[in-house]
């Protein structure tokens, strides 16, 4: 019987995959299993975890032949997973020993759909504590009521796949897959569904992932066309949310944090090559256009006067008629 399954896609990280491995062999337990997902990397990674699977207890190895991006490897990993529980993690990050352990102990006693966790984030030799945006700690709740508010960071703007443990009856209702394809924010759409779909979450106050930032291959380093995947993955939140039976209380949220997206990424728009740049403009001006105006008109009217105006003026950009449908 299996209680616990990890998933953790790979792809190019041969220099961290290491550090990644050692923090499985020293969480290994004869009732967890750990599926690698290689996703057709092409430098050294494939060896590294063709050792794991014979060193490491409970490996399970898993290779793509073809790139599919983070969102198709974890699909990859919840399709094979056989545990009562399960998580995720990112073939560069790790987590401290014994974490896993503890982690379950949590899921255990308090016994609903979905526990999520605080974690460190790491740059270089930096080391900073990221909270979950809720305040109750080992208090169980409905998880669609912690949705709002619309203007502050709830728990849904927390979208990390990898800080918490998930209730095996989620991925049998279809709630914890994925959308396939995507290669940047891939957890948006799926936070925001597990929130939806599921009955019961807490926050327990357990710090044990480490999270690496400043990866150079990472696409958060990249200014390349696979980041606009983000106008994909927002749309899709979007439209998910409209056919919710409470869309009337949820889209404004949606839409604000879609909003706030596009200001961000405008905001650092010179690390984008040229003709990503301007496809990141007309794309933005078409999502804009495709947003509930009423609503856009009201959240534009919220926000601070540097983004708003930035948006306003995005809102009255030609674009053309296909991408604005």
């Amino acid at each position: 019987m299996v209680k616990f399954s990890v998933i953790v896609p790979f792809y190019n990280v041969q220099q961290y995959a290491p550090e990644t491995l050692r923090s499985l062999s020293a969480n290994a337990r004869s009732d967890f299993e750990f599926i690698l997902v290689d996703d057709c990397s092409r430098d050294g990674t494939p060896e590294l975890l063709e050792r794991a699977a014979k060193e490491i207890p409970g490996v399970v190895h898993i290779r793509h032949e073809q790139n599919g991006g983070l969102a198709t490897a974890r699909n990859t990993g919840l399709d094979a997973a056989r545990g009562e529980y399960l998580t995720f993690l990112d073939g560069d990050d790790w987590v401290a020993p014994g974490y896993f352990a503890q982690l379950v102990d949590a899921m255990d006693h308090l016994g609903c759909d979905f526990v999520r966790t605080d974690h460190v984030q790491f740059t270089g030799r930096n080391r900073t504590i990221h909270r979950v945006p809720h305040g109750l700690r080992d208090v169980v709740m409905p998880s669609r009521e912690v949705i709002l508010p619309a203007h502050r960071s709830t728990s849904v703007d927390y979208a990390y796949a990898w800080a918490g443990i998930y209730h095996r009856r989620l991925l049998d209702k279809g709630v914890l897959h994925f959308m396939d394809g995507l290669r940047t924010a891939e957890d948006r759409p799926w936070i925001w569904k597990l929130h939806r779909e599921a009955e019961s979450f807490a926050v327990t106050g357990l710090l044990g992932v480490f999270y690496r930032r400043g990866v150079s291959n990472s696409l958060t380093q990249i200014g390349d066309v696979r980041q606009l995947d983000f106008i994909r993955s927002f749309d899709r939140v979007l439209a998910d949310t409209a056919e919710d039976p409470e869309a009337d209380r949820f889209l404004p949220k949606a839409v604000r944090t879609y909003c706030a997206i596009i200001a961000h990424h405008l905001g650092t728009i010179d690390k984008f090559e040229p003709q990503v740049a301007k496809r990141l403009r007309t794309l933005a001006a078409a999502a804009l256009k495709r947003m509930p105006q009423d609503l856009l008109t009201d959240v534009l009217d919220s926000m601070d006067h540097e983004r708003s105006t930035q948006l306003r003026r995005l809102r009255r950009r030609p674009v053309p008629a296909g991408e604005a449908a």
